[in-house]
């Protein structure tokens, strides 16, 4: 219903009005003095639409996997085999890769290729034991980035774009729709042995208010770094003591309204408190069966630590937590520019169970339906080789045209949606910038993109700059 004031003078009209203001001041005056509660960012907030997925889970292999020798076959390249990438293919157009490699010539794959499960999903013999869940997977052969290099595409895979600065997909996850779970992050990350590359501009909160951050999970009693209180203080002494300094930074934060910063620290002293019990318990992998180890591989020295991370991103979105990510090679150890076949032979052994330990554990608890599995790297490899054609040959960074996969969360299984050229160097058909995936994740996750929108220096910002305009609608229909 609309309501019309009639206004019949100058005189009256500024009455009004001023009337409508003095009631926001008031309204302010008294937050300030206790008597109005704030509004908390972390409350739950309703989705856009129906949503698909509850929560996500992304599998970041950091480096970038080669996507010809795992999930995008292309048996030409035996015919140009140690030949320019050919002038039909305008490789002028590249400009030059991370490592000018662009002028090397082309190197097929030496892995096996098999069409897996009823869908007849091409998966190499790098990767059996997610080879066993082709049925459940929609592999989009035809991303694209931006980046040339690990940290920029790093970046834009996390934030959408190759510059230091935006917030992470988290992050406007998070702002989106709030919190689900009052006791623990609503965005946790959790890298292997190595810092992920570019550290914490990955999974900030950019310009929005910090506290929208991601939150780093490490393995073992203490999750988070001194979130344990110190030896002989009870839980009274931790009440008393932090509803203290609550008040005390509040006193402080009156005058500095625009500071999202003492906000989210305030808040993340509240948060420490409540997850001084929840977070050892969620990441205490002691109570989970000998056989659920084994299924994440976690008896075994090549898989232990990424089966670990991921048997504890299943506990956290069985606990509500809405985005977990979870690195494997963290430190860019994918990153196969000689030797392509000892990298990927690792990097493949130390994650295949574990990722597809996630998924059996997930489906088989019922979890699979509401949770977003992703799969993926900063960018893909060139089909051009890398230093000499031989047992050790590298390949270098593709950002024109390389391989994700997605599962669970609504998506539709056992399909490949796009492709690269008869080479694997670019994206042919379909084309979808790292832009147009965010945007279906967030869709997936019940937010429209061009809906979710924060004013930063009078521009509505959103998660996806200014792109993110082709939906990958076949992901769900």
């Amino acid at each position: 219903m609309k309501h019309h004031f009639r206004v019949s003078s100058r005189r009256q009209f500024f009455t009004q009005a001023g009337s409508g203001l003095a009631a926001i001041a008031l309204a302010n005056l008294l937050e300030e003095d206790g008597f109005a509660a704030k509004v908390d960012p972390l409350d739950p907030k309703p989705p856009h639409h129906t949503p698909r997925a509850k929560n996500i889970i992304w599998c970041f292999m950091e480096g970038g996997p080669s996507h010809v020798d795992l999930f995008d076959p292309k048996p030409a390249l035996q015919k140009y085999i140690g030949q320019q990438v050919p002038a039909s293919f305008h490789p002028e157009t590249l400009g030059v890769t991370g490592f000018g490699t662009n002028k090397n010539g082309l190197m097929p794959t030496k892995r096996e290729f098999k069409q897996r499960g009823q869908s007849g999903l091409w998966i190499s013999d790098w990767l059996p034991y997610i080879a066993e869940h082709a049925d459940e997977l929609a592999v989009i052969r035809s991303v694209t980035c931006d980046a040339v290099n690990h940290v920029g595409g790093v970046c834009q895979m996390n934030t959408g774009t190759i510059l230091a600065g935006r917030p992470s997909l988290g992050a406007w996850v998070t702002y989106g729709l709030g919190s689900a779970r009052r006791n623990l992050p609503t965005f946790i990350v959790m890298q292997d042995d190595k810092e992920i590359l570019g550290g914490v501009q990955n999974y900030s909160a950019g310009f929005l208010p910090a506290t929208y951050s991601g939150t780093l999970f490490r393995q073992g009693d203490t999750p988070i770094l001194n979130l344990k209180p110190p030896a002989g203080t009870n839980d009274a002494q931790e009440r008393s003591k932090l509803d203290f300094l609550r008040e005390l930074n509040e006193r402080y934060a009156r005058d500095k309204q625009d500071d999202s910063e003492l906000d989210a620290r305030t808040r993340s002293y509240e948060l420490a408190y409540q997850m001084q019990s929840a977070a050892p318990e969620a990441v205490d992998l002691a109570s989970e069966s000998d056989a659920t180890k084994k299924l994440y591989g976690m008896d075994e020295p090549e898989t232990a630590v990424y089966g670990a991370n991921c048997l504890m991103a299943r506990r956290l979105v069985e606990r509500g937590v809405r985005f977990v990510e979870v690195y494997s090679g963290s430190g860019s150890r994918w990153d196969a520019h000689s030797d392509l076949a000892k990298n990927h032979t690792q990097n493949c052994k130390s994650s295949d169970k574990p990722v597809a330990g996630l998924l059996t554990d997930l489906k088989a608890r019922g979890l699979l339906k509401d949770t977003l599995v992703v799969w993926g790297g900063e960018f893909g490899r060139t089909p051009f080789f890398q230093g000499a054609l031989d047992d050790k040959a590298g390949r270098d960074h593709n950002p024109w045209g390389f391989t994700m996969w997605m599962a669970g969360g609504g998506v539709k299984g056992g399909q490949t949606i796009g492709s690269t050229d008869e080479l694997g160097l670019r994206a042919e058909d379909e084309p979808h910038h790292v832009n147009d995936v965010h945007a279906s994740i967030l869709y997936l996750l019940g937010l429209d993109h061009m809906k979710t929108t924060f004013m930063r220096n009078g521009r509505a910002e959103r998660p996806t700059v200014t792109g993110g305009q082709n939906l990958i609608t076949k992901l769900w229909t």
